[in-house]
């Protein structure tokens, strides 16, 4: 090759439809430009128009860096017309609508393969035929969980030695096998797929694992210094090809890039940052569940009412399960009592810009690993309320690993879309919260602890860093395979 553009690489970045799928993802197709490196993301266009500013922001400054489109063909699948994402969903009975139209997705993405020819692809693992595509075209394909090294761990050891097979009651405690701490969990935490063997789901969880065998290799959204004895597990013990290029969210600098990461808020980030800076250093608690939970009326009261005999400042996030739902779930004359002391932000939210203000303290957590990561980042303890996905996993690694959250109480593994339980009542709530918000040893450990991982974390990223490191070797890896 004789020119520096014939040495350029060109990859992929192909994202499950979902939110705390696509902003990691892209994230990281930004890091990968920012070191020369050609990207090319692949969206539906809805998805393209939300996305499409902060990556024109990104190419203003001489990054190579572009959007494909591909159709989502929902009305082909059963699904409603302009579905594009997991937000759209309104039942669990759309599941597996939903996964026929990613099926659907193959013919176009080949033909993508074929017209762009990239050195290689990324793609997420809710995409197995992609390994197939990829392969097609003999193009090396990368896996992206969006998850940790530690739950990645215990899902391998809950599905190699089935330690929840023999305890008899949910609510009995049994050890997780093989892993480097002790991490106790019950069977009522356990993700559905654990419970009863549907023949479909069974099928498709295989395809799924066999994708990744298939694989290059996998990059993990994390840095060495968060989980350095899960990173060597799952690569040393577990066998699997992986690079930790994380926190990837720190790829975004200034309050621009923070504010336009995924959906257009539906708060004026200035605003917010202004309701901030009339606060005390670490006194505001700031609630969001993620992007796709919705939760019921009585819960969202419980919550209020919590949050209200805490005494605590506060900015809470709030999507409820029905639209009609979304006026009516705050207890009579809550607003007006809470007016200055609480801010209530409806849909969406600049969570990092958030996170990222020194006036916040604590932060409620649905344990996504995007936002868990983004608490570690932000130096913020954590009151950990896990849902569905590996979110109990998570949970376990930031209370019983890290120590910088306490638990809420949530019991039971739940859908996204609605839970089954009103969970933690408000008695519980304001306690936990007293006590995260609080001043006691317990408090101030686990804030001492997240500002010592927030240091590390931002250490990582930069120039002689774990994870920059980590980037350097693998593109020049890459560069020896093209």
């Amino acid at each position: 090759m004789d020119s520096e553009a014939d040495q350029q690489l060109h990859i992929f970045f192909f994202p499950f439809i979902a939110y705390g799928h696509m902003i990691p993802t892209i994230d990281i197709a930004k890091l990968f430009a920012a070191r020369g490196v050609k990207t090319t993301v692949i969206l539906t266009p809805l998805n393209a128009s939300a996305f499409s500013k902060s990556i024109e922001r990104e190419r203003s400054f001489g990054l190579d860096i572009h959007i494909q489109v591909l159709q989502f063909p929902a009305v082909e699948a059963g699904l409603p017309e302009g579905f594009e994402s997991v937000d759209d969903m309104t039942s669990p009975d759309m599941v597996p609508n939903l996964f026929e139209a990613i099926k659907m997705l193959q013919e176009p993405f080949e033909q993508l393969i074929e017209e762009c020819k990239p050195d290689f692809i990324f793609a997420d693992v809710l995409l197995p035929f992609a390994t197939e595509a990829a392969s097609k075209y003999n193009v090396p394909r990368f896996v992206f969980h969006g998850t940790s090294f530690f739950s990645r761990c215990v899902e391998e050891s809950l599905i190699c030695h089935k330690p929840y097979a023999a305890i008899t009651s949910d609510r009995e405690a049994f050890v997780v096998p093989g892993l480097p701490d002790k991490i106790e969990m019950t069977r009522l935490q356990l993700h559905d797929k654990f419970k009863a063997e549907d023949a479909s789901d069974s099928e498709a969880r295989e395809q799924v694992r066999e994708a990744e065998e298939k694989s290059y290799g996998i990059l993990v959204n994390s840095f060495y210094e968060l989980e350095p004895a899960y990173g060597m597990h799952y690569k040393n013990v577990l066998g699997k090809r992986a690079w930790s290029i994380g926190p990837v969210s720190l790829r975004n600098r200034d309050n621009a890039d923070k504010a336009q990461r995924g959906k257009k808020t539906s708060v004026d980030e200035h605003f917010v940052l202004n309701w901030l800076d009339s606060k005390e250093p670490q006194s505001v608690l700031y609630i969001c569940f993620g992007s796709m939970s919705r939760f019921s009326k009585a819960r969202l009261l419980e919550i209020a009412a919590g949050l209200e005999d805490s005494g605590t400042s506060f900015i809470w996030v709030v999507r409820a399960i029905k639209k009609e739902a979304e006026e009516s779930f705050l207890p009579t004359g809550f607003e007006d009592r809470m007016e200055g002391k609480g801010l209530i932000i409806r849909d969406w939210a600049p969570q990092v810009l958030i996170l990222d203000h020194p006036a916040v303290g604590g932060f409620v957590t649905h344990c996504g690993w995007n936002s868990i990561l983004e608490g570690v980042s932000a130096g913020v303890p954590m009151i950990t309320w896990p849902i569905f996905a590996e979110q109990f996993h998570n949970e376990n690694f930031v209370t019983q690993v890290l120590k910088i959250g306490i638990p809420v109480g949530v019991e039971k593994w739940n859908s996204w879309i609605e839970a089954e339980e009103v969970g933690p009542r408000k008695d519980k709530i304001a306690n936990v919260v007293s006590l995260l918000m609080g001043d006691g040893e317990e408090a101030q450990n686990m804030r001492r602890r997240a500002k010592e991982l927030s240091e590390k974390a931002r250490k990582a990223v930069k120039e002689g860093g774990s994870s920059y490191e980590n980037l350097t070797a693998l593109i020049q890896e890459l560069k020896m395979v093209q």
